[in-house]
């Protein structure tokens, strides 16, 4: 099993940067392939961004594509959500996800995620 515990939310303005945290727990976060989920409010919760085991196949949503970037440290237990050019429709609480994973593939839907965050809000004035 593993616990995460998201950090790094906040009130930013229009084109600013965020930059979001995931902490794990567990020895074994390197087997777990992780993701990025935002809910806004009164809308349905929708994926982000999504990384491999390793951290060599990434893959994000095409309302933030060239803005956020996904990445990992499997040594410190961590994944990363960088997020740029922000927009007031990026406002939304922010979670993410990790599914115990054997091979080399991204997960892109809510379903496939075993384990979430408590989520972090991110709010972008405009």
């Amino acid at each position: 099993q593993v616990q995460l515990v998201e950090s790094g939310g906040g009130l930013v303005q229009a084109g600013g940067s965020l930059r979001l945290s995931c902490a794990a727990s567990g020895r074994t976060f390197r087997f777990y392939a992780m993701g990025w989920f935002r809910q806004a409010p009164g809308k349905e919760r929708e994926f982000v961004a999504a990384i491999s085991v390793s951290g060599g196949i990434t893959y994000a949503a095409d309302s933030v594509k060239g803005r956020f970037t996904i990445s990992r440290d499997n040594a410190k237990n961590t994944v990363y959500l960088q997020m740029d050019s922000l927009k007031p429709e990026d406002t939304a609480v922010y979670y993410c996800a990790a599914v115990y994973s054997t091979g080399w593939e991204v997960r892109t839907t809510s379903p496939e995620y075993d384990y979430w965050g408590q989520g972090t809000q991110v709010t972008v004035s405009s």
